[in-house]
């Protein structure tokens, strides 16, 4: 499969990209301002400052940003119905539900090998039922 976006190992998917892209270390030391060791220890890390992630989307041009956000669309819970609407925020505001390629493929990939129900993605995933059937006759599930 891909990305696994429950428990996500940011520090193995920079060096992936960094491996894909053929990035040379002496690169990412200037760019970074770190030792060769400082970048080891970033691939063992399971999580890095986010200015340091910013960088690293930078230098790869892969918005690795992108990944946690997959992961809130699938796995944080539900804003309250009953949530007031009338709270304000100064915050920039986005649309949850922005479901990308890959967001897709894992979804469609837990069908595929039986993991889920169609029904369980549904329910745990809240996707709507029409979304749902339009990707799989998209996509061919």
């Amino acid at each position: 499969m891909g990305i696994n976006f429950k428990d996500i190992h940011i520090g193995s998917l920079i060096q992936q990209s960094v491996l894909e892209n053929n990035i040379e270390t002496s690169r990412i030391c200037n760019f970074l301002k770190c030792s060769e060791k400082d970048i080891v220890e970033m691939y063992n890390s399971k999580s890095l400052d986010t200015e340091l992630l910013l960088r690293w989307s930078k230098l790869t041009e892969y918005d690795f940003f992108r990944i946690y956000t997959q992961h809130l669309i699938l796995f944080a819970p539900p804003a309250s119905l009953k949530q007031e609407k009338t709270s304000k925020t100064s915050l920039p505001q986005f649309r949850k539900n922005i479901y990308t390629k890959e967001v897709i493929d894992f979804i469609l990939e837990q069908i595929n090998s039986n993991e889920k129900t169609k029904s369980q993605v549904i329910e745990e995933y809240r996707i709507p039922k029409t979304t749902l059937h339009k990707w799989i006759e998209k996509y061919k599930v």
